[in-house]
């Protein structure tokens, strides 16, 4: 049995104009919202992921990617679409505040731009989630926090402030922060999309050597390194669509649709 499961993933934003389009008399008495423009982002998404798979997803700017993860982890809403999570199916249009706060607290995410807070240390920012939403003893969550930090090799500051951090220091702070939670499942955005070369390859150690311990990762990523040597799986979307996916040995070695060929082509001009 799958671990996690989605079918046919629909998302759209919608634009509006502000201006009064009903009248009482002779005067405007409000404002009716009308849609102006429609931008599908995601149409009828399907995706597939075991226990233990590192799935790397590629594709242009624009092809809905990161609103993928961000649907996936109800940071915005879905249009229609099923998810179904060890076994249990949730209609992602009509899904409860409840099923919601349950499935988050099998999931981590880890944002592009680190989201850590700047005023407490990195091991404050490890524990926050553990001491408010968990509940989790203070001594009890540092001790968690502390362990995460000595996992991604940070343990010699956990009492530094996020501006005496690296890029790369303060995005593995921000994976100690997902794995103090203990997630069945973690959604990278871009994670290295931020960094320089040299911090990029931090942060893609600490991924690998989770990747290596059988922790399940859903990867939204540029790195082709990446996606070849440490995926187990590769996912190429464009335009709101999955183009194609694969096993990512046979993904780089065969990839059968002329799209993801021309992809990889420029790409691979650009490594």
């Amino acid at each position: 049995m799958a671990m996690l499961e989605i079918q046919n993933i629909h998302k759209s934003f919608r634009t509006y104009d502000e201006k009064p389009h009903f009248h009482i008399g002779p005067f405007p008495r409000g404002h009716a919202r009308r849609v102006v423009r429609t931008l599908d982002v995601l149409r009828g998404v399907d995706l597939t992921v075991e226990k233990g798979d590192v799935v790397a997803i590629l594709g242009p700017s624009g092809s809905g990617k990161t609103t993928l993860l961000r649907c996936l982890n109800f940071l915005e809403p879905t249009d229609s679409g099923s998810l179904t999570f060890d076994g249990e199916t949730f209609d992602l249009s009509r899904i409860s505040g409840a099923d919601i706060a349950r499935l988050r607290k099998k999931t981590a995410f880890v944002f592009q731009n680190y989201n850590l807070f700047r005023n407490k240390t990195a091991l404050q920012n490890v524990t926050e989630g553990l001491i408010v939403a968990r509940r989790m003893p203070k001594e009890q969550a540092d001790m968690v926090g502390r362990k995460m930090l000595e996992k991604v090799g940070l343990a010699d500051r956990a009492d530094y402030y996020p501006r005496q951090l690296s890029g790369g220091q303060q995005q593995r702070v921000a994976i100690a922060r997902a794995l103090a939670s203990d997630p069945e499942i973690i959604y990278f955005d871009e994670p290295t999309s931020a960094l320089d070369p040299e911090l990029t390859g931090e942060v893609l150690s600490v991924m690998r050597q989770l990747a290596e311990e059988g922790m399940t990762m859903l990867v939204v990523t540029h790195e082709m390194g990446f996606a070849r040597n440490v995926s187990s799986k590769t996912v190429f979307m464009e335009n709101g669509i999955v183009v194609e996916q694969a096993a990512s040995c046979e993904f780089f070695a065969n990839p059968k649709e002329e799209r993801t060929r021309e992809f990889l082509r420029k790409i691979a001009h650009t490594e």
